[in-house]
């Protein structure tokens, strides 16, 4: 390491002269002063204030270069002084001709990242008296001299004035150098110059916050630089074989780099500044961190280093060290054609940094991303690097496995030949190997790599791509197990549709295109009767683990168990054929052979009902209209109504499984899901009769009703008139929700509960002893007694029926209805006292709208009936002693009973007048007891008149205990308080409080008694 000397000389790089060139220049052009100083403000304030240290380190690492050494570079900050010492070429003239120039700099014609010149601006941002010592001398700029220096030129008097008043008097320093002729003024020990600064005040913050931020990284674009001392810590730089190592304290860092350089062509040099002329060579570094050659990507905000920081953003994760021309602020590239030589350059190095990485997918997280650029010049290296990549060869193939010895290493491929798989999985990508060429392995195929993959050119082939392609190769057996197991573990349920056509061997040697309804073979399954079942039994090498036989299971293939066989596709469409068949022998035999191994509940799967079996007489029927013989159900069907299936079957495959497959032995019971009532037809009896009684009782609606889980007992119209009681019994055997009413849903909202089938064919039909169960009430059924005869039957039996339970149940059904409008008129029968009254009015009601038959006689008394021309009804109180015609019950409804009977009203038969002379005339309110009845009705006071006769006569000469008028109501003396309560009940519509009015007038002088009473409860 050369040593400081003694002395130095007084001015050894001609200082005097360059200020003197510089001060005339200034005197002779007060502009150009103004131009340096605003030149050097600029830089130090806007383009150079944080690079203090790396345009520190740029120039030793150039003055190491120059030399031949090893750079190594020291900062220490001490005393308010930042220094920087470094080994290498001493200061010269000519450098410092390059310090004292702007523009300038005296590195030319050599491999240089700086050194002088504009960079050195950077040490204003701290210090107004910089200094350099070497071994070869020293100088030093100071703002202070450099404004002593010009105060005496008059032509910059001006000038100077004005930017004494602006911040820090700002005049430019670096342009007049003084030579240090201190003979202590030398470079430390080992050293072989060192660059002073003085701190500024305020500014040791910024330099302490610069030193502590600095990392070893930033001598990967100062190659000639290998140590760099900061204070107390120590960076270093070795390169081994393949990596550069950065070495922070006890922390080392491995980097690959990828470089190349060369000099510019001529041409594009045209248009550039003479220093760049004059130094045509460029260089281009990638450098990325690595981990045994599988890279590191960079975290946060990547800049271009160019070759130190610059302020030019990049969207790559990894670092660019690049010869970029910059803008004057050295911030962000200049536009030019070297700009995109070194770009196309820069995208050639990029492939060589992916070829010389480890075979391992985290190099795709280096690749440029479509959409992320952060400027112009990022966009383009983006561009630059997709296009070069797209026909190097650079990405791994998937070899193909090689039995007992593992993979062949693999080979490079470019992505234009290349096919990532989605999804993926190493073991999918292995089995496919041998029949897709191009393949990467499935840590390079991951689907958050996709948008990098495509836009390098990689075919994506998804499953149905897989499909397409393996339905056009054979393979062994063997192989398909593999795939199938490969897609286990890596295919999911939303992959269904396009496996749906996926290649399956079959054991007879064909080849199925999709697995649903195929069946996979249990060892112990005896196959040998169902050859005429027309089974696709897959090979069972094909199936031979157990994620294959997952697979396929998952895409509809059945266990070939007895019951997974019965349930397959091709079963079925056998049954449902069977009938059609010329002999249906061998599939009854096989369907039978299936059922009996399966052993599966009766009901269990309907279809089997479809299978044609031979019945006694060896014809072939249905097994739904074939009977056990000797069974409960043949007991009670009438006979030839259904026939019996063949002994024979069921002596060879027992009663258990011809039930199964829907031999009857009791009554069928058909079950539906979902039905739109009146819709559809299901070969039930009378359907449509229970369709039209549901319709009675359901509100109007404008869509069809439906009901969800109908349950409906078949065949009820073949059981024998004399077995109904036996019938019955059978029947009670049968599941309760049979017969539970039905919940209607009416225009997606109302629920209405009706009759099942079963109940309601039950009830319309004579089933008890030959009467119809709705004919007959229940036996605690106390309002329809003397109407309707009790049903005597067992209470197990009861509940599968219908029997009128009250007089609202009567009325519910217009059938029902009618019947009992006529039962009522029937002389024989007998209405409740407590029925009669409102039982003409509630029939009125149900059958409102109906062409009714009016029955010939009618009820006037509990036991008491009347030809119909011997009736009427009463519609007006008064006439009741004018009628000759007895009165029918009619509860405030005498229209609606009058047109249901077709029955004259009183009003309508009978008209009379008062022809008696009043004794007395006065208001109500004078009555006594007026009080009472007035808060009875609910008014303040009564109004209107009444008269008083005796007796009140009408026309005819007939007596009547009370009349009313429009203007006034007439009472007899001798009817008393009776009429007066009537006549005020009825001219206030208060027909109902007759009594209590009356009971007001009767005890006019107990209104206190009365009002206590009627205020009780």
């Amino acid at each position: 390491m050369p040593r400081a000397v003694g002395r130095l000389t007084e001015d050894p790089f001609g200082t005097a002269d360059i200020r003197q060139r510089v001060l005339e220049a200034w005197a002779a052009s007060p502009a150009r002063f103004r131009e340096d100083a605003n030149a050097e403000e600029d830089l130090v304030l806007g383009g150079y204030r944080d690079r203090l240290l790396i345009e520190l380190a740029q120039n030793a690492a150039d003055a190491a270069t120059a030399a031949g050494v090893p750079g190594h570079l020291r900062l220490t900050l001490g005393g308010d002084v930042l220094r920087a010492a470094n080994v290498g070429a001493p200061l010269d003239a000519v450098g410092v001709q390059g310090l004292a120039s702007l523009r300038a700099s005296g590195k030319t014609g050599s491999v240089s990242v700086g050194r002088y010149g504009v960079g050195f601006a950077a040490v204003l941002a701290v210090s107004d008296e910089p200094s350099i010592v070497s071994r070869s001398g020293g100088i030093r700029f100071s703002a202070t001299d450099t404004r002593a220096a010009v105060a005496g030129i008059t032509q910059l008097a001006s000038e100077v004035e004005r930017r004494q008043d602006a911040v820090r008097g700002f005049v430019p320093v670096l342009r007049l150098p003084f030579p240090i002729t201190d003979s202590d003024s030398l470079p430390p020990e080992g050293f072989d110059t060192e660059v002073r600064l003085p701190l500024r005040p305020g500014t040791e913050s910024l330099v302490r916050s610069l030193l502590d931020g600095i990392r070893a990284e930033a001598l990967l674009g100062l190659p000639g630089l290998v140590r760099l001392d900061v204070e107390d810590r120590v960076l270093q730089r070795t390169d081994d074989s393949r990596d550069v190592l950065l070495h922070d304290g006890d922390r080392t860092e491995a980097w690959r780099l990828s470089t190349a350089s060369g000099l510019l062509p001529d041409d594009l040099l045209a248009d550039r500044p003479v220093e760049e002329r004059e130094r045509p060579q460029w260089t281009v570094t990638w450098a990325v961190p690595v981990v045994d050659g599988v890279p590191q990507p960079l975290t946060g905000r990547q800049v271009l280093h160019a070759p130190t920081p610059s302020d030019e953003p990049l969207s790559l994760p990894l670092r660019l060290i690049a010869s970029y021309p910059l803008a004057p602020d050295r911030r962000h590239v200049a536009p030019s054609a070297v700009t995109d030589f070194l770009t196309a350059a820069a995208a050639r190095a990029f492939g060589g940094l992916v070829l010389d990485l480890a075979e391992e997918p985290e190099v795709l997280s280096l690749i440029p991303r479509a959409g992320l650029a952060a400027a112009a010049l990022d966009a383009a290296l983006g561009a630059a690097i997709v296009a070069e990549l797209r026909t190097l060869a650079w990405l791994p193939e998937a070899a193909s496995p090689r039995p007992q010895q593992g993979p062949l290493p693999s080979t490079r491929i470019s992505p234009d030949r290349a096919t990532a798989l989605d999804p993926v999985s190493e073991e999918f990508v292995t089995v496919l190997t041998e029949v897709i060429g191009g393949l990467l392995p499935a840590s390079w195929s991951r689907r958050t790599d996709a948008s990098v993959l495509s836009a390098l050119g990689v075919r994506r082939m998804d499953l149905a791509g897989v499909i397409e392609v393996v339905s056009t190769v054979e393979r062994p057996t063997g192989w398909w197990a593999q795939l199938y197991g490969a897609l286990e573990r890596t295919s999911s349920l939303d992959d269904r549709d396009a496996l749906s056509a996926i290649p399956v061997p079959l054991a007879d040697g064909r080849m199925a295109y999709g697995a649903r309804g195929l069946l996979l073979p249990e060892p112990d399954l005896d196959t040998g009767n169902l050859g005429a079942l027309g089974l696709r039994l897959v090979d069972p090498e094909a199936f031979g683990t157990d994620h294959a036989r997952r697979f396929l299971e998952r895409l509809g293939a059945s266990p070939a168990t007895a019951t997974g066989v019965l349930n397959s596709p091709a079963v079925r469409s056998a049954v449902e054929a069977s009938y059609e068949e010329e002999d249906p022998a061998p599939i009854a035999a096989a369907v039978l052979a299936l059922v009996r191994m399966a052993g599966p509940a009766p009901g269990a799967h309907p279809w089997l009902a479809d299978l044609a079996l031979s019945d006694a007489e060896g014809e072939w029927t249905p097994a739904a209209e074939l009977m056990l013989p000797g069974s409960r159900l043949a007991s009670v069907i009438a006979p030839d109504a259904l026939s019996c299936v063949d002994s024979d079957l069921v002596t060879t495959y027992g009663p258990e499984t011809l039930v199964a497959v829907g031999v009857l032995d009791t009554f069928a019971v058909l079950r539906l899901d979902s039905v739109e009532l009146g819709e559809e037809e299901h070969d039930l009896d009378d359907e449509n009769r229970w369709y039209d009684a549901l319709f009675d009782r359901l509100p109007p609606g404008d869509r069809p009703p439906t009901a969800n889980g109908v349950l409906a007992v078949r065949d009820l119209d073949l059981v024998a008139e004399d077995r109904w009681a036996a019938a019955l019994d059978l029947l009670a055997q049968l599941p309760a929700d049979v017969f539970d009413d039905l919940l209607v849903t009416v225009d997606s909202s109302a629920t209405v509960p009706v009759p099942s089938y079963t109940r309601w064919w039950l009830s319309t039909h004579p089933v008890l002893n030959r009467r119809r169960p709705d004919r007959l009430r229940e036996p605690d059924a106390a309002e329809l007694e003397g109407l309707f005869d009790p049903a005597d039957v067992a209470p197990e039996i009861l509940r599968l029926l219908s029997c009128l339970s009250s007089i609202d149940d009567a009325v519910a059904e217009p059938g029902t209805a009618l019947e009992l409008l006529d039962r009522v008129g029937k002389a024989h029968r007998t209405v409740r006292a407590d029925v009669l009254p409102d039982i003409y009015p509630r029939l009125a009601v149900a059958l409102e709208g109906m062409d009714v038959d009016p029955p010939d006689r009618v009820r006037v008394g509990p036991g008491h009936t009347v030809d119909r021309d011997e009736a009427v009804v009463l519609d007006a109180p008064h006439l009741l002693p004018l009628l000759d015609r007895i009165p029918v019950p009619a509860a405030g409804r005498a229209t609606a009973v009058a047109d249901l009977l077709d029955l004259p009203l009183a009003t309508e038969i009978v008209s009379a007048t008062v022809t008696s002379t009043a004794t007395t005339v006065s208001d109500w309110v004078d009555v006594a007891g007026a009080s009472v009845a007035a808060r009875r009705l609910g008014v303040a006071s009564l109004s209107g008149r009444v008269a008083t006769h005796d007796p009140l006569r009408v026309t005819g000469h007939r007596d009547v205990p009370w009349w009313p008028e429009t203007e006034i109501d007439h009472v007899d003396a001798g009817a008393g308080p009776a009429a007066l309560g009537r006549a005020l009940a009825w001219r206030h519509d208060r027909w109902p409080l007759r009594a209590a009015l009356a009971e007001a007038f009767d005890c006019p002088g107990e209104a206190d008694r009365l009002d206590a009473e009627d205020g009780a409860g």
